[in-house]
């Protein structure tokens, strides 16, 4: 399992972190993003799924209310956001389970809130807001499939 720690000072700087950690991921991978509201995670999204070459930035927006976004064909990149998740009936109902049917990205906003199980890579990304611009993200990967994590 290896970690690390990175702090960026614009949200620019956090899309472009985004991108090269969305240039080192290869699917299936579930990205398990957490910090509180305004934390950046939307805006870390963005990068990732630009540098995994699914989408634009600028195509990349909050689900909260649809709760699930798709971008790219291949590799696929589903934009999950629990925020308004309360239970574990209301994660049922989402049919995230689908989502691990084929070789994809799958990023989880408010991971705390996601209780299913994969057998794929995680890497877990927790954002904190320093001050107005500046983010801590910390970012550790654990290879579950192998049980190496």
């Amino acid at each position: 399992m290896a970690s690390r720690e990175l702090e960026t000072h614009s949200p620019e700087e956090t899309i472009e972190r985004g991108r090269e950690i969305g240039a080192g991921l290869k699917p299936p991978v579930l990205i398990l993003l957490a910090g509180d509201l305004g934390a950046g995670k939307t805006t870390l999204t963005k990068g990732i799924a630009s540098g995994m070459g699914a989408a634009g930035e600028d195509e990349v927006t909050s689900p909260t209310f649809t709760l699930v976004h798709q971008y790219g064909r291949e590799p696929r990149v589903y934009h999950v956001d629990l925020y308004r998740v309360r239970d574990f009936q209301d994660l049922e109902t989402l049919g995230l389970e689908d989502l691990f049917s084929s070789p994809a990205a799958v990023i989880i906003e408010w991971a705390e809130k996601f209780s299913l199980r994969t057998g794929w890579p995680i890497v877990r990304i927790h954002l904190e807001h320093i001050s107005e611009d500046t983010r801590r993200i910390s970012i550790s990967d654990s290879d579950e499939a192998s049980g190496s994590g």
